[in-house]
């Protein structure tokens, strides 16, 4: 069961004829890892930012279609393209969270960080503050290495704790979704294989879309393939079957490297 269905959606930038992404339907399975894989400049990123309307950051941007998102408190289905109210996107970016391609801790102490968006959501009690913190930073794989030090600077961690940082500040307000913007390419080998991990772990708790250009990373941790080309959807599969038996000649032709 899809959490979230983009259904014949369409994007154009402010300021640009023709549209980014062209006509895209799309299910992001419940408790599954899909991957948006294609060249540079075919819609990936621009596609996982609309599934939490962070394009409207910066005004004239057009949509089209639907992306429906179940809500589990109602189980009701809505269209987050009709969002317009401040609180209604301060909602959704908790319900589909997203982590950026660079580490974006803020400039303040790894326990407040992870506190921001539950304050953010109305929580003020100190102590479910901290249990909520705690169960985050244990979900994210961090809590054994910062444990001692919640008070310290984020800014002081690795590349790779901050990333997991980042990860757990999403978590803590128990997404629906959560959106990885190549989270893995400013990383090291080593910490690049710990968000790996991470992210098969935390699709028990949260559906997941990853933007990779990395062909190894997709078909080690993702369920569904989704692959992309010049803003249209090429084809879309469960992962082995995309890898191994892709139905279109462009998704071989980019599997095997003869572009992109």
């Amino acid at each position: 069961m899809p959490v979230m269905h983009i259904k014949n959606f369409s994007f154009t930038y402010a300021g640009v004829e023709h549209p980014s992404l062209k006509n895209i339907t799309l299910p992001i399975e419940k408790n599954k890892v899909t991957a948006l894989i294609g060249p540079s400049g075919c819609g990936k990123s621009t596609l996982l930012r609309s599934m939490n309307r962070i394009h409207d950051l910066y005004p004239g941007n057009k949509y089209e279609g639907e992306i429906e998102l179940l809500d589990f408190e109602t189980n009701e289905r809505k269209n987050i393209l009709e969002i317009k109210k401040e609180n209604e996107f301060i909602k959704l970016r908790q319900q589909v969270g997203m982590i950026f391609q660079k580490p974006t801790p803020f400039p303040m102490s790894i326990f407040d960080n992870v506190a921001y968006g539950l304050k953010i959501a109305g929580i003020k009690n100190k102590t479910e503050l901290e249990d909520r913190v705690e169960q985050a930073l244990i979900g994210s794989a961090l809590w054994k290495e910062v444990h001692d030090r919640l008070n310290a600077s984020a800014m002081g961690l690795s590349g790779g704790q901050q990333q997991r940082l980042c990860i757990a500040r999403a978590v803590a307000v128990k997404p629906e979704v959560l959106l990885f913007d190549e989270p893995t390419s400013a990383l090291d080998p080593i910490s690049t294989g710990a968000i790996e991990e991470l992210i098969v772990e935390l699709k028990k708790d949260v559906s997941i879309a990853i933007v990779t250009h990395n062909m190894q990373q997709a078909s080690r941790i993702s369920d569904y393939t989704a692959f992309m080309y010049l803003g249209d959807l090429i084809e879309y599969d469960k992962t082995e079957n995309i890898f191994l038996n892709p139905k279109e000649k462009k998704t071989e032709d980019y599997i095997t490297g003869r572009f992109g």
